[in-house]
């Protein structure tokens, strides 16, 4: 019984293979060679990838936003002088975009001036960035500048990675208060054919 069940289904499978897999072929009998082609066929979507901070390593999305700080609670004393602040957290942001049509275009937007709760503020002009590649990848200012990638390869594909170093001047002394509690963010947006 277990023998007829085996028999039926291989059988069954012989004659429903053909239907199944179409790939071309030859039979040759006697003398001569055969032949059978094969066609390949690759689809790229077009991509367009940016990432500031967190997840620059990999090709996915990532919600997490980035805070860069500078504390002079520690340093009271040198508000106002040009000083580097006492404490600074996540000043060096890694940065990665890759596209595959051509040169990206990367700009930033902010909301206005850091603000503090009392509503004084300190201008966007007082936070500069540096890049680790400034000539493929240079950083916008965050008062709304714009830059383009060099291309890596090709005459379209643009794949490029850097850290970005942001300081705060410090040229002046402001009022008390944590700025950036509202305005304190920068849009970075990348663009491409």
């Amino acid at each position: 019984m277990k023998k007829s069940v085996f028999l039926k289904s291989a059988l069954a499978l012989a004659l429903v293979s053909p239907l199944l897999a179409s790939a071309e072929s030859q039979l040759t009998v006697g003398a001569g060679s055969a032949a059978a082609r094969l066609d390949f066929r690759v689809v790229i979507p077009r991509v367009l990838f940016l990432a500031v901070g967190t997840g620059s390593a990999a090709l996915a999305n990532n919600t997490t936003i980035d805070q860069v700080s500078f504390d002079y609670t520690t340093n009271p004393a040198d508000v106002g002088t040009g000083a580097v602040a006492g404490a600074i957290t996540g000043n060096v942001v890694p940065v990665r975009a890759l596209g595959n049509n051509g040169v990206i275009a990367l700009a930033s937007t902010n909301t206005g001036a850091l603000t503090n709760a009392t509503g004084d503020t300190i201008p966007w002009t007082q936070i500069t960035a540096t890049s680790s590649d400034a000539t493929n990848f240079p950083s916008p200012a965050p008062t709304g500048a714009s830059v383009n990638l060099g291309l890596s390869s090709g005459t379209k594909v643009t794949s490029r990675s850097a850290n970005w170093t942001f300081a705060y001047g410090n040229t002046t002394v402001a009022a008390p208060g944590t700025y950036g509690t509202t305005n304190g963010r920068v849009t970075y947006t990348a663009t491409m054919p």
